[in-house]
């Protein structure tokens, strides 16, 4: 029986485990990264393990994310990343090189390689035949002392993709049509391996925004085969010498099939406020848009921002419209900047920003109150984009522009009518410019241990959560509702990213937007638990909403259900998660009611525990999730705590 292209690599890296679905293994990484607002936790936590440099291939710091320096915070945490990574052996992306997973992907990915990264869009470089995976920065500092990392054995789903897009519909069309069939949370425990017909009519960047976006499905991960488009994109790229063939068997076997025919798509868009709220672009209820953003690591290559440009030409922008574009990389603005597209986009009235994530995140270019903004990014979460009374829109960048000259949703086609087929004549460059200057190199071990490490008065100590007590009584400081976000529990916004190195101050924003009263109340009652519905803590990778929570005494989450990346962090900082063994239960606990556990390290243990309610004679059963790697890690009090004790037994660190 053949293999996937997943399996493949897999078991060039496995290290122990079988690989059967659903049971846990131990692989060997080649590559990380990490990005500016959750990096400062990550080498944090690797200056706490002792090592003097990484013990993977390649690790790389890409400052990108939070370019807008609104008070010394910021700054002070890239001059912290730059020297950290000097000292470590980490290359370093400087602002202005562009967005990490299109760097990541251009510059460092390898197919067949496996990257592990500090946000939840990493597997935006399985577009090249690699096994990316979004973790959480303590798993990256894992990582990064080239210890084999624990994953859970996906199932593999082949997604055959047959027939070509049409002009005017993008690859985003691809994912979001994804969205619609799997939703937010059925890919929890999956990796997406597209084959089929189309792909060869699907370059790498195309591909990247079906894999970027595959996050948005709880996936662990989305792969396409590396074939010609795969060396085509790296002899552009000047890398063809690390290009290697990785292709599925024939005769591979798949947990499903999903049959996607591109002919058949149009124009779709995903309404506020979840990714697979997905219905088709002429069906949604036309409304008045006060804000484009055309921009983010999934839908700004080239042909992207091309295609928009043709459909702004000799065009204006709305004068009811605000509309931003923050092209992904520097290499792709200065392709642009030749053939001529940018001076089409400022003709048009378009704004350019940085090459920074900038708005997906909230950092800028908040909507106006009650605003309607359409966005290319990935995540139209309530508040994502710093406002919680705005209605964001996913569509395409062909859509979005199309809607900025009419100030409503308009496709491509209504603007450019008979001359749509113009956009199919774009395709990216057969050659990028290529400039590494803002990429700073390893130094040797010697010449990195000279390194002073310079941390500004905004970095704080990660805090250490204490090891789970034998019995304990836990107030239930709050109860939230299904598909609770981490940009709920942690808020994105310049001010807010500019704390994250600072646990004690960012921890008083702790769900500030969901319950504001939440902080002081958890550190009012010193240790509590939160009671969550399903897909809890979905989205972003952010630790931090795993951090802040420990910090103001948080030792127990107890949900429906977990998403993947956010289990992992609270398991990793400190925090017990919990599952309702009856759903049922879950509409049984109040905010304030006082939750019993007996013998809580060997419930552990034993994956189940039994909760009293005293307040309500009321008793149920909750379970634990958890593999036996990660039972020890609970026990432990945390990832940290445990992987100094292994490097200890190892010799690989000393007492």
């Amino acid at each position: 029986m053949g293999k996937s292209l997943t399996e493949k690599i897999i078991e060039t890296h496995l290290v122990k485990g079988e690989m059967k679905p659903g049971e846990e293994i131990f692989i060997n990484i080649d590559q990380t990264m990490t990005h500016d607002i959750n990096a400062v936790m990550t080498y944090l936590a690797f200056e706490q393990i002792g090592l003097d440099r990484i013990g993977i291939k390649t690790a790389v710091s890409h400052l990108d994310h939070n370019l807008l320096y609104i008070n010394t915070n910021t700054p002070d945490d890239h001059i912290y990343l730059q020297t950290a990574a000097k000292r470590y052996g980490v290359n370093v992306s400087r602002p202005g090189n562009g967005i990490c997973h299109t760097i990541q992907s251009a510059r460092f990915a390898v197919p067949g390689e496996i990257l592990m990264g500090g946000d939840s869009h990493t597997p935006h470089s399985g577009s090249m035949g690699m096994l990316a995976i979004g973790v959480g920065g303590m798993d990256v500092a894992t990582a990064m002392t080239g210890l084999p990392m624990r994953i859970t054995m996906p199932r593999v789903i082949n997604v055959k993709l047959t027939g070509k897009l049409k002009p005017g519909v993008n690859s985003k069309e691809i994912i979001l049509e994804m969205l619609r069939i799997v939703s937010i949370k059925g890919g929890l425990g999956n990796v997406y391996e597209y084959t089929g017909d189309a792909l060869k009519n699907l370059e790498v960047p195309q591909r990247a925004t079906i894999t970027n976006m595959g996050a948005e499905l709880g996936a662990t991960s989305s792969i396409f085969p590396a074939d010609e488009m795969v060396f085509k994109y790296m002899k552009a790229q000047g890398r063809e010498d690390e290009f290697k063939e990785m292709l599925p068997d024939e005769d591979a076997k798949y947990s499903e099939v999903i049959d996607i025919n591109l002919s058949e798509l149009e124009p779709l868009i995903a309404l506020p406020h979840q990714p697979d709220n997905v219905v088709k672009l002429k069906d949604a209820e036309k409304e008045k848009v006060q804000q484009v953003f055309i921009g983010s690591c999934t839908n700004t290559s080239y042909a992207d921002v091309a295609k928009a440009a043709l459909v702004f030409k000799g065009r204006k922008v709305n004068e009811n419209v605000s509309c931003t574009m923050a092209i992904s990389s520097k290499q792709i603005y200065k392709s642009l900047l030749k053939d001529g597209y940018i001076d089409m986009l400022l003709d048009a009235g378009v704004r350019l920003l940085e090459f920074a994530c900038g708005p997906c995140c909230a950092i800028g270019q908040t909507p106006a109150t009650d605003g309607v903004a359409l966005r290319t990014s990935n995540r139209n979460f309530k508040g994502r984009a710093g406002s919680p009374s705005a209605k964001i829109y996913l569509v395409s960048p062909e859509t979005a522009a199309a809607s900025a000259i009419t100030g409503t949703f308009t496709s491509a086609e209504e603007i450019l009518k008979d001359n749509i087929n113009i956009l199919d004549e774009i395709v990216e460059p057969n050659e990028y410019y290529i400039d590494d200057s803002l990429i700073i190199k390893p130094l040797p071990l010697e010449e990195a241990k000279e390194v002073e490490v310079i941390k500004g008065p905004n970095i704080k100590h990660l805090p250490i959560p204490e090891v789970p007590k034998e019995n304990v009584i836990l107030p239930v400081s709050l109860k939230t509702v299904d598909n609770i976000s981490t940009d709920d529990i942690t808020p994105a916004s310049a001010e807010f990213s500019s704390m994250r190195s600072n646990i004690p101050e960012m921890s008083k924003y702790c769900y500030f937007r969901y319950d504001s009263s939440f902080s002081q109340r958890a550190k009012d009652m010193g240790e509590s638990i939160i009671i969550g519905g399903e897909n809890y803590g979905q989205g972003s990778s952010r630790e931090h909403a795993a951090i802040n929570p420990m910090y103001l005494g948080v030792k127990i989450v107890l949900a429906k259900s977990i998403a993947r990346i956010h289990k992992s962090n609270l398991l990793n900082h400190g925090i017990i998660p919990m599952i309702f063994e009856d759903k049922s239960d879950y509409d049984k606990i109040e905010l304030f009611d006082e939750l019993e556990i007996d013998n809580l390290r060997e419930g552990i243990k034993n994956k189940r525990v039994l909760i009293k309610c005293s307040n309500k004679n009321l008793e149920f059963y909750a379970k634990l999730e958890l593999t036996e790697n990660e039972i020890e890690v609970a026990l432990a009090g945390g990832q940290l705590q445990f992987l100094k004790k292994e490097l200890k037994e190892r010799g690989i660190i000393s007492e």
